[in-house]
């Protein structure tokens, strides 16, 4: 498989991901308890979460390297806010931590992948 094959392969696989990524984020807001504290961190960790396939697909559209650098390091900020929000749940006992542990993985691995696509990008912009 050549390099184009496997990128367009990369991209493809981040395209579902995040988006399935987002569908999982929608399903644990529409899961959580009715309480203030809940739909706060909830509300939060919706917009966040839903935003990463957003900005990804916003990426893949870039008009050029640097401003899908701009897109994707975009991408990783929502990553991090959310893991924040994950986070909070799980520590203020709203969400046990055994329930979001496949979120907050997902999250990891989705940083891996775009923190390596900024790369990839960086590199080819100096080169």
């Amino acid at each position: 498989m050549n390099e184009e094959n496997i990128r367009a392969r990369n991209e493809r696989d981040l395209q579902a991901r995040t988006k399935s990524f987002a569908l999982r984020i929608v399903r644990l807001y529409c899961s959580l308890p009715k309480t203030t504290e809940a739909q706060v961190l909830g509300r939060q960790v919706l917009r966040s979460g839903t935003s990463v396939g957003a900005h990804y697909r916003e990426a893949m559209r870039a008009r050029s390297v640097a401003e899908f650098i701009s897109k994707v390091e975009g991408d990783l900020q929502e990553l991090e806010e959310t893991s924040y929000w994950l986070e909070l749940l799980i520590e203020s006992d709203i969400v046990p931590e055994a329930r979001l542990s496949g979120l907050l993985s997902e999250s990891s691995e989705l940083t891996a992948m775009l923190v390596a696509s900024a790369r990839t990008a960086k590199r080819k912009r100096s080169s």
